[in-house]
């Protein structure tokens, strides 16, 4: 935009409403770039969460295995009821 358009736009419309415009693209452009910042960081926490989450999931499946093992080496009945809660659920880890 150049000088002029400005000062052709300042003498259409006059001074207050061509400020409160420029205010207006202002705001907007730090608005936006304070919500781009909010976005990367919520993404990069997302990614956190979904890590933390595999892992539970993982424990939760290792000491399932492990109750049965010890279960079995001891000659007790396994908590069936805990096995199918967990059926059906895959192993989160990436190895």
């Amino acid at each position: 935009m150049t000088y002029d358009a400005i000062f052709k736009l300042i003498g259409d419309v006059g001074f207050p409403i061509a400020g409160a415009l420029l205010a207006g693209v202002f705001v907007y452009f730090v608005i936006n770039y304070i919500l781009e910042s909010v976005v990367k960081a919520i993404k990069g926490m997302q990614g956190i969460i979904m890590g933390l989450d595999n892992r539970v999931k993982t424990m939760n499946h290792d000491i399932i295995r492990v109750d049965a093992v010890v279960s079995s080496a001891l000659g007790l009945k396994p908590d069936l009821d805990r096995i199918a809660r967990a059926d059906g659920k895959n192993d989160a880890r990436r190895d």
